[in-house]
């Protein structure tokens, strides 16, 4: 059911770090017609929360865990965030703030369900703008997320070759963890995973996890 547009635009802010929440309503709150009504750090603590307190808009990280207590991070259940909130609610404003900024994040969010997509290098007062297009139903890009989206370059859009379970792997393996962690974070086999490895540096024509590292710091998706 779609929501009627108010004076006061609520939010829910999803990020695994606390300190990063605080900072971001600080910022948020400094507009008078904006309200942080609820925060969650967890997949399953923001879908919960969203279908009890229903905001207005959905601000939220990508790589969070999926329960509160897990320290493992991914951006696969940041996109899988979304897609349930929208299997609850069609009409869910979403604006992904997150660290991710190479292809294929925003995409997959986007498709997921998403209707904006800042990072978090933005200025704050790009983020209330974002708020504000996206409560008002409007798709809302950074400039640096749409010429990543607009590129015609394949090695900008490389990623989009792999499965969603290649992609996390090549996401842990850029983050230099090794095989056997990323096999019982994912449960599963060690042998499963090398396998991935294999299809991931043969669809991306890589020889080693050193030239995975370097693509991944490329596209933006880890910091060097």
């Amino acid at each position: 059911m779609e929501k009627c547009l108010s004076s006061t635009i609520k939010l829910l802010l999803v990020d695994d770090h606390s300190i990063i929440r605080a900072g971001y309503q600080q910022i948020l709150q400094k507009d008078p017609s904006v309200r942080v009504i609820a925060e969650a750090e967890s997949s399953f603590c923001a879908v919960a929360i969203y279908a009890r307190v229903q905001p207005d808009v959905v601000v939220m990280d990508l790589s969070i865990p999926q329960k509160k207590d897990t320290d493992e991070v991914s951006s696969t259940c940041g996109i899988e965030t979304i897609r349930k909130i929208i299997q609850h609610d069609e009409n869910a404003k979403i604006l992904v703030l997150t660290a991710l900024s190479g292809d294929p994040y925003p995409s997959q969010a986007l498709s997921a369900g998403a209707l904006g997509y800042l990072t978090k290098h933005c200025a704050p007062s790009e983020l209330i703008e974002a708020v504000r297009s996206v409560y008002a139903g409007q798709r809302y890009l950074s400039a640096a997320i749409k010429a990543e989206l607009n590129t015609g370059e394949e090695s900008t859009n490389s990623l989009t070759r792999l499965s969603q379970r290649e992609l996390e792997v090549f996401s842990m393996l850029a983050e230099s963890h090794p095989i056997a962690k990323i096999a019982d974070v994912m449960c599963l086999s060690p042998k499963t995973v090398h396998a991935h490895r294999a299809n991931i540096l043969r669809k991306l024509e890589l020889k080693n996890n050193a030239d995975i590292v370097r693509l991944a710091v490329r596209q933006g998706l880890i910091e060097t």
